[in-house]
């Protein structure tokens, strides 16, 4: 038996984010907690939804200690605004950065015996849903706003936890490119890497089946058509993106990832690195360590790509196009796909045992060992 979990509603498009204040008054929600990071509050992203609040007379506070990886203290300090505020529903802006501790908040205030952030790991025994949340992401990459997935970091032990929890899926998505417009070339990058490395584990992973493949190949061709042109900026490939990256989520969400996300999660707790670009970094060595393990699905890797020709080639011609497919893609939006000055070798060790804990590995279709993890590692040095 296959489970398939998605939102409740979604709104798709430009200016979307105008269906906020309806959804939030025919839902009865009274007191809103905006959970939004800093610099979108500074530059005026956040406004553009707190400012459709104020115009509706919708009360709100906003909560905005969230840093790039999200914190245990993070967590911990937001349950304690959102008692304060005496709010009844979470609207998150931002990236998964913001949309992760909205929905560590929104469990820990509904299920309080969870309060230890850290027992929240894994897939958390939680008995009640979240605090509805109402999800608009400002990146096009986490796919956040459709999943039941969150990561937390624990900066004292150096490690990122996954949380998997069907309880904490937002109610409400609301995925406006206008929202995205403002991100820089990098981010844009980096983020859009993340949503083509969730589309091909997904794709590839062991819980895979013709539903989610359905909706991972489709996410893999719109993004690969679409990422440079939300490089550039173009309004084309924005709201491509947008739509991409948010099909990815509703199927890796419900089937997991693999090997590649365990190593970005280790490189993100020990060098803060941000998530979509070790993502990014890791995925065409993720993708070739993986080829022997993924019968056919390379060739229609290779086809959503827009690679030509597939039907003719061999096995391992298809295997290697669509490596080098995602890797030209990779480099032309200026994402460098190794790690040399980056990683130390007395860390290498260490971080492979992370990342062989780490609960997206066991997803991953060919398996591995921490020693792979290492060599995996290293080929990228």
């Amino acid at each position: 038996m296959n489970k398939f979990m998605l939102n409740e509603t979604s709104y798709h498009g430009s200016g979307a984010i105008t269906a906020i204040p309806e959804e939030i008054k025919a839902r009865g929600f009274k007191k809103v907690f905006v959970a939004s990071d800093p610099d979108l509050v500074k530059f005026g992203i956040t406004a553009k939804v707190t400012d459709l609040l104020d115009k509706a007379e919708i009360a709100y506070t906003v909560y905005s200690n969230i840093k790039p990886n999200p914190t245990i203290e993070n967590v911990q300090s937001g349950v304690a605004a959102f008692k304060e505020a005496k709010a009844d529903c979470i609207v998150a802006i931002g990236g998964g950065s913001s949309m992760d501790t909205a929905k560590a908040i929104g469990i820990i205030i509904t299920n309080p015996e969870f309060e230890d952030v850290r027992s929240l790991e894994g897939v958390a025994p939680t008995k009640k849903p979240c605090v509805p949340i109402i999800a608009v992401p400002t990146t096009a990459g986490t796919a956040a706003e459709v999943t039941i997935n969150y990561v937390i970091t624990d900066v004292e032990k150096k490690r990122k936890f996954v949380c998997v929890d069907a309880h904490d899926i937002p109610v409400v998505a609301v995925v406006d490119p206008d929202m995205m417009s403002s991100m820089p070339k990098g981010l844009t990058a980096a983020t859009g890497m993340d949503a083509l490395t969730h589309a091909i584990e997904g794709y590839i992973t062991k819980g895979a089946w013709e539903l989610s493949d359905m909706f991972h190949l489709k996410a893999i061709e719109v993004i690969a058509r679409s990422l440079r042109g939300a490089c550039e900026n173009t309004a084309d490939g924005r709201e491509g993106m947008a739509l991409g990256q948010y099909i990815a989520g509703m199927g890796f969400s419900n089937v997991g990832l693999g090997v590649d996300h365990s190593m970005a999660h280790t490189l993100s707790a020990y060098y803060d690195m941000p998530h979509g670009k070790a993502c990014a970094t890791l995925l065409p060595a993720v993708m070739a360590y993986n080829a022997e393990a993924t019968g056919e699905k390379y060739r229609e890797i290779a086809r959503a790509m827009g690679v030509p020709g597939v039907d003719a080639m061999t096995v391992e011609e298809y295997r290697t196009a669509a490596v080098e497919a995602v890797r030209r893609l990779a480099e032309d939006v200026g994402i460098v796909t190794s790690l040399s000055g980056i990683l130390k070798e007395e860390d290498i060790h260490q971080m492979s045992v992370d990342a062989y804990n780490d609960a997206c590995r066991p997803g991953n279709p060919k398996e591995t060992s921490v020693e792979d993890i290492e060599a995996l590692y290293r080929s990228l040095m």
